[in-house]
């Protein structure tokens, strides 16, 4: 499964993570202030995830989004300008999930320990992890949002895109991906629909009722859904006791 960077900017090509919202629309500015913008060095090269600020001093993303000089953006909707409300700030420790497989993507889940930790204002907020947290079904209609391509052949976006997918029951992904767990990772998006997460949108969150139920890991080459979150809930122990570490 080549590994997808969400929200309409997720298709990832074997070496990183970035998404796209395809079929999606610009979210209204500062809207989803828990949004994180990520970069990073890939040898040279800059690459771009997405994330969700779940504590003053963590952001969640994908543990594909790896790479040197990591830098999250929090409070932006433009990325291209210096907006006032915007806080950049380095990474001080990238965190991949003890698990995490990069050839199958299992478990591609990580936490950014930011070096300063977020002011919290208006449009800049965490969206807390919930321990009960309900489990989402096929039907339940969710939004990604992220600064991903929002077509095949277009550019990536500079301001923040959002769609409302589907969740599908788990044989929509299994017959289309050759490693899928149900158990660790949520079926995204209806197949007769062009709406999905593409190029530059890995590590965008999956909100379903103000809660974080995923983190975009993957899809089809060419972006059309399904596409795979990694299932929030099934970490969370992992994310308690990780943050606390640290």
């Amino acid at each position: 499964m080549p590994p997808l960077l969400l929200l309409l900017t997720f298709l990832l090509p074997p070496e990183a993570g970035t998404g796209d919202h395809l079929g999606g629309h610009e979210a209204k500015p500062h809207s989803r202030p828990y949004m994180a913008f990520v970069s990073f060095l890939v040898g040279k090269k800059r690459k771009r995830c997405d994330g969700v600020l779940v504590q003053e001093e963590f952001v969640l993303t994908a543990a594909h989004c790896k790479g040197s000089s990591v830098k999250v953006t929090l409070g932006a909707h433009n990325i291209k300008k210096p907006e006032k409300t915007q806080q950049v700030t380095f990474v001080t420790k990238a965190i991949a999930h003890p698990d995490y497989d990069c050839n199958t993507l299992f478990n591609d889940i990580m936490l950014l320990q930011l070096k300063r930790e977020a002011k919290l204002t208006k449009a800049v907020q965490p969206l807390r992890l919930h321990e009960n947290m309900a489990q989402v079904n096929p039907g339940d209609k969710c939004l990604v949002a992220g600064w991903g391509k929002m077509s095949p052949l277009g550019t990536l976006a500079s301001k923040l895109q959002e769609v409302e997918l589907t969740v599908q029951d788990e044989l929509k992904c299994k017959s289309v991906f050759r490693a899928f767990s149900y158990i660790t990772e949520i079926c995204m998006g209806d197949p007769r629909k062009t709406k999905c997460s593409f190029k530059g949108d890995s590590g965008a969150p999956l909100v379903c009722n103000n809660m974080v139920q995923g983190i975009f890991s993957g899809g089809k080459e060419h972006g059309r859904p399904p596409g795979v979150f990694t299932k929030v809930s099934h970490f969370l122990p992992w994310v308690k006791s990780t943050t606390k570490h640290f």
